[in-house]
């Protein structure tokens, strides 16, 4: 720990500079990041938030109650503790750069709100399906140490004209209620292109009805909008969101990491990999994981440890024989 960000900290401290005390802590956490002393560095973010008014969750806290449909009373979301990080998952550079950014920014809300800069609350997701945007959601609460709120669309949208507005206020007013990761995966059943022609009002006043509610959101939790048909989102969704990533198809190299990472020291030794990576592209990861898990499901089933090429094979050819996007 650098002397310069101790004396930084303990003269804000002194000086009761509230702003100044919070820069100084972020800089210790930063550079612990950089040690990767992750769990030291999640700790003392954990720390720092638990004074701003974020409300961070207490980790043995049980976890909070999801808003009701008020007809039916089903639950319009599930709420989970998430305990996968950003760096479980295989991302591209770019990809996981902006994720670790978003997940150290948070902490530093408090910073922003004093230097005028508007915070980014509001990430939207887009890319094939399998891709892992759900997961990415899930590593961002996992990473902040926040419940993972995933939003049940099919209980979200009601049958009852006006009804799904109002769901959708009762699903933000529990975002305003506490720190959570909001997920809203198939964001694009809420928020279609308006001049859709089988569209007879309703759909326009959901759409509507999520841009206000986005717009006008300025509570403490995350809100995460994913969907793989991003060509149908209204184009005044897109401008809504403070950021916006592309989760790609995995490049062969992110392919290899995910095959090894599956089969984790369960082949044979010689076998090559190559060659199930070459005939995955243009796969999404959800199938390069499908193939590892089939091969090592074949080999064990078999009575064997390890996983040969004929497994690999034999698995590629029932992932491939399925389709994926």
């Amino acid at each position: 720990m650098a002397g310069r960000h101790l004396k930084a900290l303990i003269t804000a401290y002194r000086d009761k500079d509230d702003l100044a005390f919070r820069r100084a802590a972020q800089a210790i956490i930063d550079e612990e990041e950089s040690k990767h002393h992750v769990a030291l560095a999640r700790d003392l973010r954990r720390l720092l938030a638990s004074g701003s008014g974020l409300q961070m969750p207490i980790a043995d806290a049980p976890l909070p109650e999801p808003p009701h449909d008020r007809d039916t009373d089903l639950p319009l979301a599930d709420v989970l503790s998430a305990d996968s990080m950003l760096d479980d998952l295989v991302l591209s550079p770019s990809l996981g750069a902006r994720l670790a950014e978003l997940t150290h920014e948070v902490p530093a809300w408090p910073l922003l709100d004093a230097a005028g800069v508007p915070r980014r609350r509001s990430l939207l997701l887009y890319g094939p399906p399998g891709c892992g945007k759900t997961s990415i959601a899930a590593a961002l609460a996992g990473q902040l140490d926040w419940p993972l709120v995933t939003v049940r669309t099919e209980s979200v949208v009601s049958s009852y004209l006006g009804e799904t507005a109002s769901n959708l206020s009762r699903v933000f007013d529990f975002a305003h209620s506490g720190a959570y990761v909001m997920l809203f995966d198939e964001f694009d059943s809420l928020g279609k292109l308006r001049d859709d022609p089988a569209d007879h009002g309703e759909l326009r006043r959901v759409v509507n009805a999520v841009l206000q509610l986005i717009d006008r959101y300025t509570g403490p939790s995350l809100l995460v909008a994913a969907t793989n048909h991003q060509q149908v989102l209204d184009p005044a969704l897109w401008r809504r969101f403070s950021e916006v990533l592309e989760v790609p198809l995995p490049t062969a190299e992110q392919r290899h990491i995910l095959l090894e990472r599956v089969l984790a020291g369960r082949m044979q030794p010689g076998t090559d990999l190559d060659p199930v990576v070459q005939d995955l592209d243009r796969f999404p990861h959800a199938a390069v994981e499908q193939a590892g898990h089939d091969a090592l499901r074949l080999a064990i089933l078999d009575g064997r440890d390890v996983v040969t090429a004929s497994d690999l094979g034999e698995a590629l050819v029932r992932t491939l024989s399925r389709p994926w996007v």
